[in-house]
């Protein structure tokens, strides 16, 4: 189909970006899965008959080469996901700069090479939607996680500014403030320790991706933030 939807993935694990792959190509996209351990991603991939690849998100060269793969393979994405991240807990004494160098690279610089080549490529098209995945360190930094919320900070600020220098050329970005722990399994102990429906559900969280994703571009959002109903503001 010419007119098929193309959604790439990056930065894929087991819990909210498998739920997008799945959603999105039940809603009939193409989809690519990019990780820095594709090898992990092959049962994914068959089930969303989507292809894997390798990429190291921190890396300008590996991330251009990611979305040339893309499009000689699919054509260029038209819907693009950061779902990347990496943190280093501890007292800001004690923290290792080369590992808090590394938080930084990963969630904050890594987000910003991948909207940068997705811009690179939907700019020419007129269209597209860029969505960065936050928590609750975008908008609180809390103690013993500096390096976090430094890095997701960041990104909130890179999808602030993309959002008003793209979104008048009809590119959509949006960022979303996880705000709480995602459901790992039902029976994790701590998705039993807070109660029915007290971590999000990474199925419900995806169908917000969708949801701003398919907004009419006269209401357009930057920015969601998602939470459990029992959980602190």
């Amino acid at each position: 189909m010419a007119d098929r939807e193309i959604a790439l993935i990056v930065g894929v694990g087991g819990g909210l970006s498998a739920s997008l792959a799945r959603l999105f190509h039940k809603e009939g996209m193409r989809v690519a899965l990019a990780s820095r351990h594709p090898e992990k991603l092959s049962a994914l991939a068959a089930e969303t008959d989507a292809k894997a690849y390798g990429c190291d998100a921190s890396d300008p060269e590996s991330v251009e080469a990611l979305f040339a793969a893309v499009e000689a393979d699919s054509g260029a994405p038209n819907l693009v996901v950061y779902n990347a991240s990496n943190r280093a807990r501890g007292p800001v004494e004690e923290l290792d700069p080369e590992a808090v160098r590394t938080v930084l690279m990963i969630s904050c610089f890594g987000g910003f090479l991948v909207a940068q080549a997705a811009a690179k490529r939907m700019i020419p098209q007129g269209s597209g939607t860029i969505l960065l995945t936050g928590a609750s360190a975008s908008v609180k930094g809390y103690p013993n996680s500096s390096s976090f919320a430094m890095g997701k900070f960041g990104l909130r600020g890179l999808a602030q500014s993309l959002a008003r220098e793209l979104q008048p050329k009809n590119i959509h970005v949006g960022h979303f403030v996880i705000d709480g722990g995602i459901m790992v399994a039902a029976d994790d102990e701590r998705t039993v320790a807070r109660g029915e429906d007290g971590t999000l559900h990474p199925d419900a969280i995806a169908d917000s991706y969708l949801h701003v994703h398919r907004q009419h571009r006269s209401s357009w959002s930057w920015e969601m933030e998602l939470r459990p109903w029992v959980e602190n503001f």
